[in-house]
């Protein structure tokens, strides 16, 4: 009973990204959001502060400037080690938002014929994926590489959101536990685009018989090579 009560307790606690190299003693400077979001919105001062695969108690000091690193916790990071390539859309921070959620370790944006959303923020981008790591109990917040074109893709070991369902509902024996996948942009892959996927031999999976949103389509195949 008494470590349900704690474990209840755990989860009303705050959980705020302070960088990757953290260890107990350490005092960490922050922000002044997250100071207000500790005092004002959330009205306490201890929180959990993670990064780098582990997570630490921890407490914001007298003058607020800072949070007091505190003991590691048993925590077990969830997220995976699958890199997420897509073609940046109009709803990229609903994609990153999502995945991120999902435990995608990295994003690669990947600048298709079709794409049509190149002039992405991505630092706002960053501060999405950071929240959506905090909220869904992550140890880790994701990586985002910069943009390359698909022409400088290396589509080796690739499994891919195919919207021809050339291959069928069934998953693909080789598509499980894949590491790397891609999804297209809005108006779907081009023909040569199409063309150079297959002839690199990458694995198309189908989303269904529906037409997904990008967005929607990335977090179904993510949840189809880790089911």
């Amino acid at each position: 009973m008494l470590n349900r009560e704690i474990k209840k307790c755990m989860k009303n606690i705050p959980r705020i990204f302070v960088g990757d190299n953290i260890t107990t003693g350490m005092t960490v400077p922050v922000t002044g959001d997250i100071v207000h979001y500790l005092t004002r919105v959330m009205r306490r001062r201890d929180c959990i502060v993670f990064g780098g695969g582990r997570e630490y108690t921890a407490q914001l000091s007298d003058d607020g400037t800072s949070v007091i690193v505190g003991a590691q916790t048993a925590h077990t990071d969830p997220s995976n080690d699958i890199t997420l390539m897509f073609a940046p859309i109009k709803r990229t921070d609903d994609l990153l938002n999502m995945a991120t959620q999902m435990g995608v370790a990295t994003f690669l944006p990947v600048i298709t014929q079709r794409t049509n959303a190149e002039h992405i923020n991505w630092s706002r981008m960053q501060k999405i994926i950071i929240e959506a790591a905090e909220q869904s109990n992550r140890n880790t917040v994701p990586q985002i590489l910069s943009p390359i074109k698909f022409s400088e893709l290396d589509l080796s070991g690739i499994v891919f959101a195919d919207e021809r369902a050339a291959y069928g509902a069934t998953l693909p024996h080789s598509a499980r536990g894949a590491k790397k996948i891609l999804v297209g942009p809005a108006g779907g892959f081009s023909d040569d685009e199409f063309a150079a996927l297959d002839a690199a031999g990458a694995v198309g999976i189908s989303l269904g018989k529906t037409i997904l949103r990008a967005e929607l389509a990335a977090a179904i195949a993510i949840s189809r090579i880790t089911e």
